[in-house]
């Protein structure tokens, strides 16, 4: 048996070890609830299909949130309209915490700019903490001859009509992230092709169908490994300990150009204090756990955690800032 073989298996019989456990855990029975914890089962709400960032954090967290909680904890997909379905069946839930939303900053904080009759307020929403943070990369097609944002953009403006990029969504943060970047590097005209989430996206991204995509840096690596993307830039404080090679926005003279993709724990109006301390409680156990947080960093994001108020103070910033470049580049999610 050849090493890599090996490697295989022994990386198959972990994945399987640890869905065991997992399975265990997420039956925990009530009777060992800590004080405000939710008395009857958790559903825990993703608004987008299985298979991507936020349904990875969700069903990674879950067992541990049932063993903190002493409750069975179910993930339950509720997709469509960019997040909104499951982030409005939150806000209209019994504030007991037995309802709950992992969500993404673009239901929570670009939809209510991006759709003009939303019909609720994503704010409303009560903050329980942070699971997961995902800084973007400007992910551009093998074909593409740049190594880093000024050599992309200068060929953009080369293109004639200028180049097509993909998002994972209209109105998505890798939608207006790309508007914002052509804003700031000066190129006149790009065309915008917008998918329903990054699978895909990143199908015909490979294919060629456009050239260039910000997503988040876990769901580009794949392809970025395999040669048929490259990163250009990243938009964290610091490089990527799994991209090593690609430079940050401030590297590259691009001030003011730092955010990500985060995903929090959110519960709804109304929701007790206690209960929210021990969601925060349960979260954040979870999170401190060195297996879970290998598993994030694996794959280019960044572990949670910290308090309610913390997460509050990013909703409320990015709710501020994508608010401003919606209105500033006339985004809207219907484009």
């Amino acid at each position: 048996m050849t090493l890599p073989r090996r490697a295989l298996l022994a990386d198959g019989l972990r994945a399987l070890l640890l869905a065991v456990l997992a399975g265990r855990a997420a039956r925990a029975q009530p009777g060992h609830a800590p004080a405000g914890a939710p008395n009857r089962t958790v559903t825990l709400l993703v608004g987008y299909p299985p298979g991507g960032q936020t349904d990875f954090i969700a069903r990674l967290a879950a067992p541990g949130l049932a063993a903190a909680l002493g409750q069975t904890v179910v993930v339950e997909n509720r997709t469509g309209a960019g997040g909104n379905i499951a982030t409005e069946a939150t806000l209209r839930a019994r504030p007991d915490g037995a309802t709950l939303l992992a969500g993404n900053g673009t239901p929570v904080t670009i939809n209510p700019h991006t759709f003009p009759n939303l019909g609720f307020d994503p704010l409303r929403l009560v903050p329980v903490g942070m699971m997961l943070e995902s800084p973007l990369v400007l992910n551009v097609h093998a074909s593409v001859p740049a190594t880093d944002a000024k050599g992309f953009s200068e060929w953009c403006k080369a293109q004639p009509g200028g180049p097509n990029y993909g998002s994972v969504g209209a109105g998505s943060l890798s939608h207006v992230a790309m508007e914002l970047f052509r804003a700031r590097m000066g190129i006149p005209e790009m065309t915008h092709i917008p998918y329903r989430g990054a699978g895909p996206a990143n199908q015909d991204f490979v294919a060629g169908r456009f050239s260039a995509m910000f997503d988040g840096i876990s769901p580009a690596l794949p392809f970025i490994r395999a040669g048929q993307t490259h990163g250009v830039l990243v938009t964290g404080e610091r490089r990527s300990d799994v991209l090593p090679g690609v430079a940050t926005a401030a590297e590259q003279g691009l001030d003011d150009f730092v955010f990500s993709n985060w995903i929090g724990l959110f519960a709804p109006p109304g929701t007790p204090a206690a209960t929210v301390h021990a969601l925060n409680a349960a979260l954040n156990a979870v999170l401190a756990e060195p297996a879970i947080r290998g598993r994030i960093t694996a794959q280019g994001d960044l572990p949670g955690g910290g308090t309610p108020e913390a997460l509050g103070a990013v909703v409320r910033r990015d709710d501020e800032r994508w608010g401003r470049v919606v209105r500033d580049h006339h985004i809207r999610a219907d484009q």
